[in-house]
């Protein structure tokens, strides 16, 4: 048995579905560290996650596991030995399994014993439950592999620790969101208190769909301190060192840890990936983005200009009789300070056309939503337009607090392809918008320095649909709004509960209610980045016929 290891640590960003590609950066970092002994990677690296229900189309299945054999014997080159993790079929069954591959061979298969099936992940759908993984010897050493949802439980643990492992290693495909760094930690250390051993922890990073991957792989010592890790959000290899103490237990030697990231760089952070990598897999030559002059649009094209670049990122502005000369100057100055060209296109000959073509329709009613509606129908129109004129995706800007409640137009600034703000309320957008002036985003394109006028954060928000229209005519003030739709949404507390926390009964009977009726805009909305440990879509899946109000107070 050997006493040391080098053990490399490849957090990296798969494409779902693009086996070949991922198979050369999983190859990329190999060759990157030829001094390592192992090369460890994150779950389903190779044929991305989540896959979804393209793990069930059996051409895929074999086309993954024809390049993991050929994976498996590119390794006879006396290099690196990978642990890497894709999908299996054995015995009619179809497995999410961590492969050990070395000298030319596939030398072990794991199978993932524990399957997720709460949240976004949905995996009994699609996978087999394997058995309890033995420990895979590797150089003498027997390393405990776990496959993500094996580590947030006891058994997969208890069962390698009675195997008498040396070292657990865990490969994971875990979606950010605001809790889960703290969470991934504090379930660490109750698997090496439970087991005595020193973990392994790997993730991978970039995004897919509306899910965001930060990365940050971490070693943990027995003692349960994190001795090294990564930084979040980035692709990065780190190898480690790991010897045999006097005692018998192997240990890493421990490396200087970079800072962590504070909330709202996280969310930042998490934003521009998600932007940047939708668009980009996706194969979308940029993004078109209608400008208000408002503070979400300006927040969704700085995000979009630090994903992607100023150039690739086309600014509309629509304005109609109700639009202030304010909104107008807000909006041209912020593209000015992005590094944006902006377009100019009045919509008021449009409103007027169809004035006019539903005057007979019309008759004798009073003006209303209706006509609200319509001009927001009209942008959408003329995005959907350039769109399909130029290839680029349009990115709505609603963000949650308007989404919770339906504050938004269904074919109007509800009609795009993606939202970087779909999981943001609106108090965090204000937030985000002075972070941003004042910080530069690691890995950012866009200019440095303050970005956004300092008028549209501080102007009270208003779709300008109707004269002297404001937000709060229709909503609360969003320091209520926003406290009790989290109150509902993330904590899903009785109604008397957030009425103990200040709020007025009926406000929150109302706010309730207009959550409720809004289901079936939401199951109508784009994909956006999810932030929150609960977000709209497979995070909360309500019914959109629900006669059912909590009436406690």
């Amino acid at each position: 048995m050997t006493s040391a290891l080098k053990i490399a640590i490849a957090t990296i960003n798969p494409t779902v579905g693009d086996i070949d590609g991922n198979a050369e950066r999983i190859l990329e970092v190999r060759a990157a560290t030829p001094d390592a002994d192992l090369v460890v990677y994150s779950e389903l690296c190779l044929i991305g996650y989540p896959p979804e229900d393209l793990v069930l189309k059996p051409a895929f299945q074999r086309d993954a596991m024809d390049k993991t054999v050929e994976l498996a014997q590119i390794t006879s080159d006396g290099g690196p030995a990978m642990l890497i993790s894709s999908l299996w079929v054995e015995g009619g069954k179809l497995y999410n399994s961590s492969i050990l591959l070395d000298n030319g061979t596939i030398s072990a298969i794991r199978h993932k014993r524990d399957l997720p099936n709460y949240g976004v992940f949905d995996e009994k759908r699609v996978f087999s439950r394997g058995p309890c993984p033995e420990p895979v010897n590797f150089k003498g050493v027997k390393l405990g592999v776990l496959t993500c949802e094996d580590l947030w439980w006891e058994e997969v643990t208890e069962y390698l620790t009675n195997k008498h492992s040396d070292i657990l290693i865990s490969l994971n495909g875990s979606p950010y969101d605001l809790p889960k760094a703290n969470d991934r930690i504090t379930n660490g250390k109750e698997r090496v208190r439970q087991s005595g051993l020193s973990l392994i922890y790997t993730n991978q990073s970039g995004a897919q769909d509306e899910l965001v991957f930060d990365g940050e792989a971490f070693v943990m010592d027995a003692g349960g301190n994190v001795v090294v890790r990564q930084q979040s959000f980035v692709e990065e290899t780190t190898v480690t060192d790991w010897f045999k103490g006097e005692n018998g237990k192997w240990a890493c030697a421990p490396q200087d840890l970079p800072e962590k990231n504070d909330r709202l760089t996280d969310i930042y952070q998490a934003m521009m990936i998600g932007v940047r990598d939708y668009v980009n897999k996706n194969r979308f030559p940029g993004v078109i983005i209608g400008m208000s002059g408002g503070v979400d649009s300006a927040l969704s094209a700085i995000v979009a200009v630090d994903a992607l670049g100023a150039d690739r990122v086309h600014l509309v502005m629509m304005p109609s009789k109700y639009t202030s000369e304010e909104s107008l100057i807000d909006a041209s100055d912020a593209a000015r300070m992005m590094g944006c060209a902006i377009d100019n296109i009045s919509i008021n000959d449009a409103v007027n056309a169809f004035d006019k073509t539903l005057l007979a329709s019309f008759a004798g009613t009073e003006a209303d939503l209706t006509e609200e509606n319509l001009q927001s129908r009209i942008r959408a129109v003329i995005l959907m337009a350039i769109s399909n004129k130029h290839g680029k995706i349009v990115l709505t800007t609603g963000n949650k607090s308007e989404m919770s409640v339906g504050y938004a137009t269904l074919y109007g600034d509800m009609c795009g392809g993606y939202n970087a703000l779909k999981d943001i309320y609106k108090l965090d957008v204000f937030k985000l918008c002075h972070w941003r002036n004042e910080n530069y985003p690691n890995g950012g394109l866009g200019p440095r320095g303050q970005i956004m006028p300092t008028n549209i954060i501080e102007k009270p928000p208003t779709a300008e649909l109707r004269p002297d229209q404001k937000d709060e005519d229709s909503l609360p003030p969003y320091e209520v709004l926003d406290d009790i739709l989290e109150c509902l949404i993330e904590g899903e507390m009785l109604q008397k509960d957030i009425v103990k926390r200040g709020h007025d009964a009926e406000t929150v009977a109302r706010i309730q209610h207009l959550l409720y009726i809004a289901e079936y805009k939401r199951r109508q909305s784009p994909p956006g980045v999810k932030i929150s440990a609960k977000n709209f879509g497979r995070d909360r899946r309500y019914p959109i016929t629900n006669g059912y109000r909590d009436k406690r107070t």
